[in-house]
């Protein structure tokens, strides 16, 4: 018998469902909580790349379904599916989980803790902006030793816009 290991992450957020659905389809609002820079918003059947612009990252991001104010789901080398409850008027509980790892046995395994790890940071982040408006860097703050510095950049990634320094 073989069993998905899925990451799963899961936080109530005190704001309408249509806000916070809102807040992850749209990148001028999930660059508060992410990353840094969004290609375009999300629609359904569509691609997109999202940039970690401190740590020299980029991600293709194909919209599977969507699902207004419930439901959200990308490929992005893994499924990734958020799911949007309104509890009441005003909170909405949202959760995340990521599937379809691949390689051996502990490597999916650590992949899936990674994933629960880094989608939890990224909804505490978002509680915090869209209940507070407080922008806390969680997601740059979670692995400074990790940035990238302009030495480290090559002249093809500044090139095709992969780095933005600001």
């Amino acid at each position: 018998m073989t069993a998905t290991i899925a990451a799963k992450a899961e936080m109530m957020i005190r704001r309408p469902v249509s806000e916070v659905y809102e807040a992850f389809i749209d990148p001028a609002i999930t660059t508060k909580f992410w990353f840094t820079r969004g290609s375009g918003k999300l629609e359904a059947g569509s691609q997109v790349e999202w940039f970690w612009e401190m740590y020299g990252a980029s991600a293709p991001v194909r919209v599977l379904e969507l699902e207004t104010n419930k439901r959200i789901v990308i490929d992005w080398g893994t499924r990734a599916e958020w799911t949007f409850d309104a509890l009441s008027e005003t909170e909405t509980f949202v959760t995340v989980t990521d599937s379809g790892f691949q390689g051996e046995t502990e490597e999916i395994a650590l992949r899936a803790i990674g994933s629960t790890e880094g989608f939890t940071i990224v909804l505490c982040g978002a509680k915090a902006y869209l209940e507070h408006g407080i922008q806390l860097g969680l997601v740059r703050d979670k692995a400074p030793y990790a940035h990238v510095k302009e030495s480290e950049v090559t002249h093809e990634q500044d090139d095709r816009g992969e780095v933005e320094f600001t």
